[in-house]
């Protein structure tokens, strides 16, 4: 099910100027007309990491500080398959001060948790000031991705809200529209787009059929993350854009010295949450390719679709039962589903899609590997040079900063139309 979406325009406001969080509109309003539809279009999926205003930082630190920066999560020691019960009853306990700190579950959901900006050194707290260098540092990441990548159409994760993009566009805030998806936690998804692309506006609507519950059943559930379709059109031409921020923690099916292989019907917790993401997705696909062919999925999969495509896995392997993957695969009371892999799921063969394969690499580029994606429907990828790539550049960094840019650097294409 989708809704209407608020849609933001607001005046840039200096980074370290408090944010004020408004209503906004639902659609965009008419873009400034071109006589022709650009030829090439930079498209890019950047995921800040816990992005939000100054003032959401100072509201977290005052929190954290009450709490002595306790970690909600039970802390599992090196060489060790579980946390200790001791560490899960001091997790609890952090939860629970957070909260009542915070003025409820509701209201702490929407904070940023503790342990997010430490990074390695946990004896010093970061500062307000170590906060506005990682916003000046993504301000600059996305300067670059407009003026150097020409990119025109970005597709954001794990911000707080459009408010926070039009304050990161920097100089670029007038030229650029932006959406967010409304979510009662604090990550989410968002885009920015250059108003000059389209005669007729735009429209972004939320699927929150992919925001399923962490835990069904239980009185205290969270949701994750929804979904996001930004939908643009010049005469008779349209293209979607579809930005998901899948379930983490159930990434790849090669193992490494650091992560277990994982299938998606594997009895992880993380793993039974990204499984229940799998039929939203694929009905989500359907709806887009039935009124707009032209599509591009793109975000942080938190799954390595790449290593699945290489697996070359048959048909039959797909699912547990054997059955043609083709089609929505049927859901239980929960919403699972028996299905191993995502790729092979997605891609079915009822509808062709391409991964763009990453191609460059910034050598400045750090940060997590194989979980951002950008898929092309097959109609679109028909269009495009054989050999298309995409690229990953480096996030600006001050030297020394204490708290880091992103923990992921933005990828790109550029694209034909």
């Amino acid at each position: 099910m989708t809704h209407p979406l608020r849609m933001l325009r607001s005046t840039p406001i200096a980074i370290l100027v408090p944010l004020l969080f408004t209503a906004c509109a639902h659609t965009a309003g008419p873009a400034p007309k071109t006589s022709t539809p650009p030829a090439q279009i930079g498209v890019a999926s950047f995921n800040l990491a816990w992005a939000g205003s100054q003032q959401d930082f100072d509201r977290h630190a005052a929190v954290c500080t009450a709490v002595n920066w306790c970690d909600t999560r039970p802390k599992r020691e090196k060489g060790q398959s579980s946390p200790t019960e001791a560490a899960v009853q001091e997790a609890k306990q952090c939860v629970a001060d957070t909260e009542r700190l915070s003025g409820g579950p509701a209201q702490a959901a929407m904070s940023v948790p503790c342990n997010a900006y430490l990074g390695r050194d946990r004896s010093t707290p970061p500062t307000s000031a170590d906060y506005a260098a990682k916003l000046s540092g993504l301000q600059a990441t996305i300067a670059n991705l407009i003026e150097k990548g020409g990119v025109k159409v970005i597709a954001f994760q794990e911000v707080r809200s459009a408010e926070v993009i039009k304050t990161l566009l920097g100089k670029y805030a007038d030229r650029y529209a932006t959406c967010d998806a409304p979510h009662d936690g604090f990550q989410t998804t968002a885009f920015a787009w250059d108003k000059r692309m389209g005669e007729t506006g735009a429209k972004c609507s939320v699927n929150e059929d992919l925001a399923v519950s962490d835990n069904p059943g239980a009185k205290d559930a969270r949701k994750v993350r929804p979904g996001l379709t930004l939908e643009l059109a010049w005469g008779e031409r349209r293209i979607s854009f579809l930005n998901v921020h899948l379930k983490s923690s159930c990434a790849n099916i090669v193992p490494t010295p650091i992560y277990q292989a994982r299938l998606l019907d594997d009895p992880n917790p993380a793993c039974q949450v990204l499984n229940r993401q799998v039929a939203p997705i694929e009905r989500w696909l359907d709806s887009v390719a039935a009124r707009s062919p032209d599509f591009v999925l793109l975000g942080d999969f938190n799954r390595r679709i790449d290593e699945e495509a290489a697996a070359n896995i048959r048909p039959e392997q797909v699912r547990l039962d054997g059955s043609n993957p083709a089609g929505v695969p049927p859901q239980d009371a929960n919403g699972k589903v028996a299905t191993r892999y995502l790729w092979q799921e997605l891609n079915d063969g009822s509808r062709a899609l391409k991964q763009v394969p990453l191609t460059k690499v910034d050598a400045g580029c750090r940060g997590f590997t194989g979980l951002d994606h950008i898929v092309l429907s097959g109609a679109l990828a028909a269009r495009q040079a054989p050999d298309i790539g995409s690229y990953k550049t480096a996030v600006v960094q001050a030297p020394g900063q204490r708290i880091e840019t992103s923990d992921h650097c933005p990828r790109s294409v550029t694209l034909n139309f």
